[in-house]
């Protein structure tokens, strides 16, 4: 898919109110990745295993916390997806590499409400292969298998355009605000997941 992003590639390795990746604990953990690792790519695929692996989804865990910035979400080790794009981002800018966020909007319910939701991935560039990629680190589980693969997506769902769903292709530096504004209301998170009105950007 041919991506599209906001301003230049600079733009996406400043560290952000959400993006905020000089946060200590980031800087240590992304150099921590970069230390077991082999090179680039392997940086990337490891920073990506741990964020969809170790971090938890917040639905899944049927945890109620509501993380938002990428170091709240790593201090706590959960999230739902729109924050664990961040923290994806995050670790990957603190070693350099520029990353954003990009969307999906995706069926919810496909009863008569035809309830629709924002699915968050990273986007993030490859400069030894001058691209733009997509990874998906929610978290996987039965019937999701969200692999690393920058030549051939691999995410947790299809985006059917027949299903009302469309696969937005802007990366943004920065998380829009109508998701932020969401999450920054706080409460439970499981509340917040379940009675979404965020269906479109």
């Amino acid at each position: 898919m041919e991506l599209t992003i906001i301003g230049k590639t600079s733009d996406y390795l400043k560290h952000g109110t959400y993006i905020d990746f000089e946060d200590e604990d980031i800087m240590d953990k992304a150099e921590e990745l970069k230390d077991a690792s082999f090179g680039q790519l392997d940086l990337i695929e490891r920073t990506f295993r741990f964020v969809r692996d170790e971090i938890k989804h917040s639905w899944d865990a049927q945890d109620p916390r509501v993380t938002v910035k990428a170091s709240e979400v790593l201090r706590e080790g959960v999230g739902i997806c729109w924050s664990k794009a961040l923290l994806l981002a995050a670790l990957l800018r603190a070693n350099r590499i520029p990353a954003g966020v990009c969307y999906q909007k995706l069926p919810f319910d496909l009863s008569e409400n035809k309830k629709y939701c924002i699915h968050a991935l990273t986007a993030l560039y490859i400069p030894s292969r001058r691209l733009w990629c997509r990874l998906d680190s929610r978290g996987n589980k039965n019937g999701v298998d969200a692999q690393f693969d920058f030549t051939n997506e691999k995410l947790a769902f299809a985006c059917r355009a027949e299903e009302g769903a469309v696969d937005y292709k802007i990366v943004y530096p920065e998380p829009p605000k109508i998701l932020t504004d969401t999450l920054e209301k706080g409460g439970n998170m499981l509340e917040i997941y379940l009675n979404n009105t965020v269906e479109d950007l």
